[in-house]
């Protein structure tokens, strides 16, 4: 089967990072874009320069919007951390961003390799503007498999997620767009967890690359635990990208998903389940199951081969 060529529009963040490596081992990544969210533009991008630096991806970083369609940005510190990756010990890379915005060149590559799959693990900006820059773009890609939202959960408020809220209006563009859609939300997400033991397991390894990615995820985890009480910090992002690597282990369903832009429940992804006769045209493959140990082994195994493979990952690059 051959590897799907993507471009990962993230804002590292903890399980954006990981989800990048996942990535750039099961996958053709043809570019890095980012957009604020759990950090600012300038932290996220500066992240996602360490991640691609220490793991040898050879795939350019652009970077993206600095705030929100509408709102004023918001960021996540007491998840992340102040910089959005809280416990690494590299704080300045050597690498460069590429000179070019990310939604420009979301727009430029899509336009150079059709079936190429966005695979967004942030607030939805960068690829909203792309659509209304571009609106052919929706014809033009493989799909869109995001991380972002929930069918019975939220995590900023009771029913809104935190990639969602940040920005609603991009939302709302997205789904509305008639871009094939994959939505993998906090139902399935908070069922994929890496805790101390799978930290520990990875430091074991002895690398650089384990040592530096057993300190993130403790950061991590230790993060969720202090806020929920639970043990291991969910694997949100890295699902998006299984979600088209390995779709055998999702119950994805044809759904009609709106996105809540007003009131109380504003962020909120409001999935239609209701059995009816005449149902609105379903938008979005929800993600509405996950074989949780399959996928975290899945996870788990790549990122050792990532910490003990010097080889580089990216473009042509790596092992599945």
């Amino acid at each position: 089967m051959s590897r799907p060529s993507v471009l990962v529009d993230c804002d590292p963040g903890h399980d954006d990072a990981i989800a990048l490596i996942v990535a750039s081992r099961l996958c053709d990544l043809v570019a890095i874009t980012t957009v604020s969210g759990n950090a600012s533009l300038a932290d996220v991008t500066r992240n996602a320069l360490i991640v691609t630096e220490l793991f040898g991806l050879d795939v350019p970083v652009h970077a993206g919007c600095g705030r929100p369609l509408v709102q004023p940005a918001v960021h996540a510190p007491s998840v992340h951390g102040e910089d959005g990756l809280g416990g690494s010990t590299i704080s300045s890379p050597t690498r460069e961003r590429a000179p070019s915005h990310a939604v420009e060149a979301i727009i430029e590559i899509t336009r150079a390799e059709e079936g190429l799959w966005l695979i967004p693990t942030a607030p939805l900006t960068n690829i909203a503007l792309a659509i209304r820059m571009d609106p052919p773009i929706i014809d033009r890609v493989a799909g869109i498999s995001l991380m972002g939202g929930g069918i019975r959960i939220g995590n900023v408020t009771p029913t809104a997620e935190f990639n969602i809220w940040c920005d609603p209006e991009a939302a709302s563009i997205v789904f509305e767009s008639g871009a094939p859609l994959r939505m993998c939300g906090l139902d399935v997400t908070h069922q994929v967890r890496v805790g101390p033991a799978e930290a520990d397991g990875l430091a074991r390894l002895g690398t650089p690359r384990a040592t530096w990615l057993a300190g993130i995820l403790r950061y991590f985890a230790e993060r969720y635990h202090d806020r929920t009480g639970l043990v291991g910090g969910p694997m949100h992002d890295p699902l998006a990208v299984l979600a088209v690597t390995h779709p055998e282990l999702f119950g994805l369903v044809e759904r009609h998903v709106r996105i809540e832009l007003a009131g109380g429940q504003r962020g909120t992804t409001v999935v239609d389940q209701r059995q009816l006769v005449s149902p609105e045209a379903a938008n979005c493959l929800v993600a509405e199951t996950v074989q949780a140990a399959e996928v975290l082994e899945i996870i788990l195994e790549t990122l050792e081969l990532a910490c003990t493979d010097i080889g580089p990952g990216g473009r042509g690059e790596g092992s599945s």
